[in-house]
């Protein structure tokens, strides 16, 4: 049974590492129960610290992952129609197939979504490149909260291996 967590948490964690980028999955929230996971495997002793943090950390993470897209398209002077046109622009740009097209949807997502709320070229364009540094500083930090409890995982998991491998001694 232990083997079996270790597999579908490892699956977990790479899952919330797409997350990361895809919004159709919550990244971190994801690798934390790759992390729940491996504590429940009886090898693990369990530590409801670690558990306790982390999850409070992706719960902020996750939280603040919709907060800051919306903060810095209002910091650069967008309104509603420019961060809806930033997911719609997201979510084409993940199905489209242009290179590039996560970075770029978003962007002109956002640039027609102000045009639409009848701003000016200037003002749609500062309101998109706005939106557009707040959807990279959540996905860079989504990303690095997967790839750091990743390592937790990988790390842990690699300091109790002769529990969870007892017949490869």
């Amino acid at each position: 049974m232990d083997i079996a967590l270790l597999i579908i948490g490892f699956i977990f964690m790479l899952l919330g590492i797409l997350g990361s980028f895809l919004p159709v999955l919550p990244g971190p929230p994801v690798s934390w129960i790759g992390l729940l996971l491996l504590y429940l495997t009886k090898a693990i002793p369990n530590n409801w610290w670690v558990l306790g943090i982390t999850l409070a950390i992706a719960l902020i993470v996750f939280a603040l992952d919709y907060i800051i897209p919306a903060m810095g398209t209002k910091k650069f002077g967008g309104t509603r129609a420019g961060m809806i046109g930033t997911t719609i622009g997201l979510i084409v740009g993940l199905l489209a197939p242009i290179p590039g097209g996560i970075i770029i949807g978003p962007f002109v997502g956002a640039f027609l979504g102000e045009l639409s709320a009848k701003a000016d070229n200037k003002t749609a364009l500062k309101a998109a490149f706005g939106s557009f540094l707040g959807f990279l500083t959540g996905t860079f930090m989504k990303f690095m909260v997967a790839v750091v409890y990743l390592g937790l995982f990988i790390s842990t998991a690699w300091e109790y291996r002769t529990a969870l491998f007892p017949y490869f001694d």
